[in-house]
């Protein structure tokens, strides 16, 4: 794969903070998961603000149809006990 425009893409993930999740961050075009690794960290963190970096190519991610969003999330909404609106949280919870 040494022409450029081969390179698999892969989507990069970064989470800032232990106990946050990890978010999005964009996008990059390497050889293989260490190369990808490691240029995400370099374009994607800066002065020591990560503590997780995932990297995963992108023809692995399998995504939903925004069109599709009420078949798929509609039906969780007659369903109370996965909204947790009813529990109380300790002040000493952060994150959730």
């Amino acid at each position: 794969m040494s022409d450029k425009k081969n390179w698999p893409l892969y989507e990069v993930f970064i989470r800032s903070k232990n106990g946050l999740n990890h978010r999005h961050v964009g996008s990059l075009h390497a050889t293989d998961e260490e190369m990808a690794l490691e240029n995400a960290r370099d374009v994607y963190t800066r002065r020591s603000e990560g503590v997780s970096i995932w990297v995963v190519e992108s023809r692995h991610i399998f995504a939903s149809n925004p069109d599709e969003a009420g078949e798929l999330f509609e039906p969780a909404q007659d369903k109370v006990y996965r909204h947790p609106t009813f529990y109380e949280l300790p002040d000493e919870v952060k994150h959730i």
